[in-house]
Order: C-alpha cells, then structure tokens, then sequence
C-alpha cells in the first residue's frame, strides 16, 4: 500500500512540474517563433501554424538583422527600419549594458567579499552593529534614495556617465552581496584558517588564498543576482544615464522600440530575444554553483 502511495505521489510531483513548465515554455516558444516570421505572416496566422506545416514556414533572419542595424544595402531592409533609426539599433544598446553591467557585477562582489570576511572572521568595535546596518538596508526601497543620490551627481559631475552608475548599482546591490557571502564566509572550517593564521599568513593571503576559492559558489550565486538585476534595470539607467542615444542601455532601447514599433510583434520579439541571450548564457554557464551557493552557511556542524 505504501508503495503505491510512494508512486502516486511521484507522478503527481512530476506532472505537476511538467504541467508548470509547458505552462511557462509554451508562450515563450510561441514568441521565439514569431522572432522568425515575417510581419505580414505575423499579423495574418498564429504562431502555432508554423508547428502545423514546418515545411511551408517561411521563417527569416530579417527581424535580427533589422533590430541590430545590419540592414547593410537591401533595400526592402532599410525601408522597414527607416522609421525608427534612433530606437532600432540594438547592437550599440548591447556594447552600452555591457559596460554598465560587467563592472556593476565585480565592483561590488570585491567589496561585498572583503567586508563579509571582515565581519566573519575579524574582531573589532561595532563589528555587530555595523553588520545589523547593513542587514537593515535590504528592507529599504531603493527608489527613495534616487532623487537625493541625483542630485548629488548633477553637483559632482557624474549624472549621464557610466561611473555614476556603476557606483550606483555598486550600492543597492552591496547589502545582499554582504549578507549571502557573509553567511558562506562565516561557515568555513576555522581550523583551516587558524591553520594558516598559525603559519604565518596574513589576513590578506588568507582571503586571497583559501577564503575566495572556497566561497566561488556563493560569489557566482549573487554574481548570477547582480549580473540579472543590472541587466534588466530600467529605472536605474533612466536616472542616472539619462535618455541620450550614446550611453543609452538595451532596456532603454527596447522601451523606444515599444514607442516606434508598438505593432510590429516581429520586431519586438526579436528584440526581446536579442536581450535574452546573453543573461540565459550567464546563468547556465554558472548555475552548478547557484544552489550551492543559496545554501552556503544555512546548515553548520
């Protein structure tokens, strides 16, 4: 009896999960295809269609091509992107979200991880009440600090420059990456660092040498987390950056594509696809260490 019972719920687990997955799989397919198609086709029939008569698909690299700027010399190309020129050219978008991105990643994954070994494993004043503080800013809103934080950089100079922002992303994001590499920090053997202590190494060959190795899965965990949150900031970047076409980033492209191109769904996907590649390629080259790195410090002992 118990065995049935084991299996029964098995398959109600597992097709639960599989029911939950084509449930959130199904549209995105849908509008992968539609990346592929041809406006007028887009308009006419539904996506599904293509899945009916692969055969007769008359899927193309058009849209891609239109929203990147490499329309080069087709004419029927440049006639459809004429339209929206300053919104449509995605690629510079791309280089612009990579600068802002890359460095809003390591730059506070560097600080985060010398302040969480300094709170672990460090003994000094205040160490407890400087820690509580920064648990505490993880409740506080960001959006409350935006309008005082701007007009400190319109005095020093650094409103609509990729500095602002890095310093910017550096901040909000400090408070988690302190409190996950605290928690995976603090759980190390301390034998281990004892050891070294005991051999001569300093603190900074300590955490250069053993903590940092040691710690890789929770620091690609909140790189993961930090990597995402940057990349698909909108707010921030409007703030900070400003709307001028040279620093614009991808989501601020994308919103003055949704502005020129509101019905072209073809383009749109596309450009939505675009923006999806990069952080999909982040996420599983670095997921073996996600879990492991959420649980880092949770069970000691």
């Amino acid at each position: 009896m118990s065995v049935r019972r084991t299996w029964a719920g098995t398959v109600v687990v597992y097709g639960t999960l599989m029911l939950i997955a084509a449930l959130w799989t199904i549209p995105t397919l849908g509008l992968l295809i539609s990346s592929f198609r041809p406006g007028d086709e887009v308009t006419r029939t539904g996506w599904w269609t293509v899945l009916k008569n692969p055969a007769q698909a008359n899927l193309t690299l058009d849209n891609y091509r239109i929203v990147l700027g490499m329309v080069g010399d087709d004419p029927r190309l440049q006639e459809l992107a004429k339209r929206g020129q300053e919104n449509i050219n995605l690629g510079t978008a791309v280089l612009n979200s990579l600068t802002v991105t890359v460095p809003a990643t390591v730059i506070p994954i560097l600080i985060a991880a010398f302040a969480a070994y300094g709170f672990a494993w460090l003994r000094f004043p205040g160490r407890r009440f400087f820690f509580i503080g920064v648990v505490a800013l993880l409740v506080v809103p960001l959006q409350i600090a935006l309008i005082p934080i701007l007009k400190d950089y319109v005095r020093l100079n650094l409103s609509g420059t990729f500095l602002g922002i890095w310093l910017a992303h550096t901040g909000f994001g400090l408070p988690l990456a302190i409190y996950l590499l605290y928690n995976a920090i603090s759980a190390l053997p301390r034998d281990l660092l004892e050891s070294a202590f005991i051999d001569g190494a300093s603190h900074f060959t300590v955490f250069t040498r053993l903590v940092l190795p040691l710690s890789m899965p929770a620091l690609a965990s909140f790189a993961i987390f930090q990597f995402l949150w940057v990349w698909n900031d909108l707010l921030v970047a409007l703030v900070f950056l400003g709307a001028s076409p040279e620093v614009q980033v991808l989501t601020q492209r994308l919103l003055g594509m949704l502005g020129t191109f509101g019905t072209e769904w073809h383009l749109l996907t596309a450009g939505a696809f675009v923006s999806m590649i990069l952080p999909l390629t982040v996420f599983f080259a670095l997921q073996r260490y996600f879990v492991r790195g959420l649980l880092a410090g949770s069970i000691k002992g």
